[in-house]
């Protein structure tokens, strides 16, 4: 990724890429701006348990799960076996995540209040090899890799690495392993075709209508599905989309009183319990709202 600056005379300047001298240069950068990167919240810098340590410990609020993440330097270990040992790591010693989070931040967490099923690792390194990335271009590995560069004029960069649109499942090759096979039955990395499973045609082509129509409101919004919901999102959550049986159900990101509805068509879910974000919600039967709808969103850019 290059980066540049355009001057007064419409002449581009690009920056020079600065290499991080050490891997804690990494991890002291994206742990001070952990949240504001993130939105994951620091729970431990440098967590050791069971002889092992932990680089960074962080809480997803929104999925209700502990993310582990990693700095790498070096392009020559393999991301995949580290990241499974951490994962069986975490799923064999639960309470002590617990016992750490409580300790650390003064709460109260219980045990079942964790999805733990949600739990994933992020690898972040200046480059990826390409086969670390092939290793990890599985659409149900619950490990990620972010690639971090710094630049003259203290300029930093943070992209994900996005998998494939065509990747597999990892199931069939960790089957024949044990403890690979133990910890791919209970992590469980959701993806659209899990919303849209058995989900009647019609309904399916209403999502991918809605779908298209909030790509194309802004570059860059991400596709994120979660347990309960599939997320849009740009820096934050923009709308949350639940699919059912006879429509869907549509968050849009905003506080009461945020949103100018002009209409009132959007219901005011603020004191009520529900799955996706914002205090707005609306059913969706037809594409009759569409264009309108798209105004509303574009409210949460």
């Amino acid at each position: 990724m290059n980066l540049y600056a355009v001057n007064k005379k419409n002449e581009l300047h690009s920056f020079k890429e600065i290499p991080f001298k050490l891997e804690s240069e990494i991890q002291h950068v994206f742990e001070q701006n952990l949240y504001a990167v993130t939105k994951l919240q620091l729970v431990k810098s440098e967590f050791s348990i069971k002889n092992k340590r932990i680089d960074t410990l962080a809480f997803d609020k929104e999925s209700n799960a502990f993310i582990i993440i990693e700095y790498k330097r070096s392009k020559n270990s393999s991301v995949v076996d580290q990241g499974f040992t951490y994962l069986s790591l975490m799923l064999e010693n639960k309470a002590d995540f617990i016992v750490e989070y409580n300790e650390t931040l003064k709460s109260n967490l219980k045990r079942n209040e964790v999805d733990w099923s949600q739990t994933r690792v992020i690898f972040l390194s200046t480059s990826f090899t390409e086969n670390q990335k092939a290793a990890t271009n599985f659409k149900d590995i619950a490990i990620e890799l972010w690639e971090v560069k710094k630049y003259e004029n203290n300029l930093i960069s943070i992209n994900p690495v996005k998998k494939s649109k065509s990747a597999e499942s990892i199931k069939p090759i960790t089957a024949s392993n044990n403890q690979l096979a133990s910890v791919t039955k209970e992590i469980k990395v959701y993806t659209e075709e899990d919303h849209l499973e058995a989900k009647p045609e019609e309904i399916i082509e209403l999502y991918e209508t809605f779908k298209e129509a909030i790509l194309n409101l802004s570059d860059d919004i991400e596709v994120k599905a979660n347990k309960l919901y599939i997320a849009f999102k740009k820096e934050k959550n923009l709308c949350d989309i639940v699919v059912l049986k006879k429509g869907l159900k549509l968050f849009i990101n905003l506080n009461k009183g945020q949103l100018d509805d002009a209409r009132g068509i959007m219901r005011d879910v603020s004191n009520t319990g529900h799955w996706g974000n914002g205090d707005y919600e609306i059913v969706i039967t037809n594409t009759n709202d569409l264009e309108y709808l798209m105004s509303l969103i574009k409210q949460a850019l």
